[in-house]
């Protein structure tokens, strides 16, 4: 197009105040805009109180020591998993393994409980998980239901617990019934006695969050007058390949996301109106550390962190991971990197950074700011609090043998000095079980807590008739002498004769157990 050829305008003269004016005004609007887009961004961000505590399989092998946290992030832990015994579907078990009395007097889990809680730590109880059958699922009668978990939440003394569930237990439609009605009855129980009880319900997530029977769960909970603390996403095992180009967090953060729209809604259909600090405080994250079941999905170091970021940033609930039993790069023979899940590390090189540390980092609400220093450092490792240095052991009353100096102790011998339990790392012999030492690891003994009201003597080691020679009292035996005394063996620490073994005597028995190697 070509230029025109219009006789040329006058000339409009600009006022530079006016300018100035209009630049003054311009710039106020755009300073109330942009203050009001960053109060809604800060509207629609709340933090709030958050909580760390990461599961521990308690029947794994070797056993994770929990009762001695290495600081704050593992200091508060939900120990799984509590389902129905096989043999008696209405009594709970550990991991079908071990009753609850069974528990007690094979892994000591009793005593480590409150070896943990000396400490200023505490345990959460899930029940369920992914083998094994829930309770409810094979408990028919309501009131025996009610018991059974009751039994639980008494026995621990627990202000909460979480109920993992997935498969089978999320099929089943009078099952979801039955666990709903009791556990409405069980904290209505405990709240009528004063003591709070949490109900955390966790559940599969996909990217687009709880499937439909994770969400018909939550609304039989409601329904049945639960308080329900929270659902808790299993943000695991989505199905897709991760890379330093493709991390999962993104995932994760999506599947959180679509949970938290659903805790809205499925709440608010309960009659339950939720804000917006409330809601996200009602979602809880569990991503399953390093090499997921997936073969192509990983979890990194990398993921826990922005994990965290986003927890800090929505003010999430509760933050947990499958689980501190995994928290650490797998050692010799196995390789530090693999894509096979294993049950005592990560599977990927996490350098020494440990991802409980990562994903609890700068949480609103610390777990437990008691077991870390001003510093937010964590302290030395816990020491026995239950008796003075100065304590007398009686055998009587102590559910395994004394530690004696002279004796020699197989790694897993369980021996109790001054009124606490402790258990071998390795063989040891002369080494005092509360020795104090800089680092923990450098002790061969691991404390696994106080002795407990109404422990009695564990059954003695024996060894077949016929190991050893019978102990014979007109005999003398030289140091180092072996014996047995029906099947118990025992060996010589000094010249003795006439003194019978395993009887106590002023100024120390001259007979030791002999604990056999395992």
């Amino acid at each position: 197009m070509s230029a025109t050829s219009a006789e040329p305008r006058p000339r409009t003269r600009v006022s530079p105040l006016r300018v100035l004016i209009v630049l003054v005004c311009v710039a106020a609007v755009a300073g109330v805009g942009v203050r009001a887009v960053r109060g809604l961004v800060a509207a629609a961000v709340t933090p709030g109180p958050s909580a760390f505590s990461p599961y521990v399989d308690v029947t794994a092998w070797p056993s994770y020591a929990f009762e001695t946290p290495a600081g704050p992030a593992q200091s508060h832990v939900t120990l799984a998993f509590v389902v129905a015994d096989p043999a008696q579907t209405c009594t709970p078990s550990w991991g079908g393994y071990y009753t609850l009395d069974g528990a007690a007097s094979s892994i000591d889990l009793d005593r480590r409980i409150t070896q943990l809680r000396s400490t200023g730590g505490d345990v959460r109880v899930s029940f369920g998980g992914q083998a094994n059958s829930e309770l409810a699922t094979v408990c028919t009668d309501p009131d025996r239901l009610a018991t059974a978990y009751r039994s639980v939440v008494d026995r621990y003394d627990l202000t909460s617990i979480d109920l993992d569930l997935e498969g089978a237990a999320l099929q089943d439609s009078a099952g979801m019934a039955r666990r709903a009605a009791a556990v409405a009855t069980v904290q209505q129980q405990v709240d009528k006695a004063g003591r709070p009880l949490a109900v955390w319900l966790t559940l599969p997530a996909g990217q687009t969050g709880l499937t439909a029977p994770g969400e018909q769960a939550v609304t039989a909970m409601l329904a049945a007058g639960v308080d329900v603390a929270g659902v808790n996403a299993m943000t695991m095992d989505f199905g897709v390949a991760t890379s330093a180009a493709a991390p999962l967090y993104p995932v994760v953060e999506k599947a959180a996301d679509a949970v938290h729209t659903q805790v809205v809604s499925l709440f608010g259909k309960a009659g339950r109106s939720l804000g917006q600090a409330q809601s996200w405080a009602k979602v809880g994250l569990t991503p399953m550390i390093g090499q997921s079941d997936e073969k192509s999905e990983q979890f990194t170091l990398t993921d826990a962190a922005q994990v965290n970021q986003y927890a800090r940033d929505h003010g999430v609930g509760l933050v947990s991971m499958w689980s501190l039993n995994r928290d650490a790069t797998c050692a010799p023979p196995l390789p530090s990197v693999t894509t096979v899940v294993q049950s005592t590390c990560s599977g990927v090189d996490q350098r020494g950074v440990s991802f409980a540390d990562t994903l609890s980092s700068d949480l609103p609400a610390p777990v437990l700011s008691s077991t870390a220093s001003a510093s937010g450092t964590p302290t030395a490792a816990p020491v026995p609090t239950s008796a003075p240095t100065s304590a007398v052991d009686d055998p009587a009353h102590s559910p395994y043998p004394i530690w004696d100096p002279l004796g020699t102790y197989p790694g897993g011998t369980k021996v109790v000095w001054r009124h606490n339990v402790y258990q071998a790392r390795y063989w040891t012999s002369g080494v005092a079980p509360d020795t104090a030492v800089a680092n923990p690891l450098d002790s061969p003994w691991t404390l696994l807590g106080p002795v407990m009201p109404g422990d009695t003597p564990s059954p003695l080691p024996t060894l077949p008739a016929g190991s050893y020679p019978q102990w014979n009292p007109q005999q003398a035996y030289v140091a180092g002498t072996r014996v047995q005394l029906g099947l118990v063996p025992y060996e010589a620490k000094w010249w003795t004769q006439g003194q019978q073994p395993g009887t106590a005597v002023a100024g120390g028995s001259p007979w030791v157990l002999v604990i056999p190697s395992s």
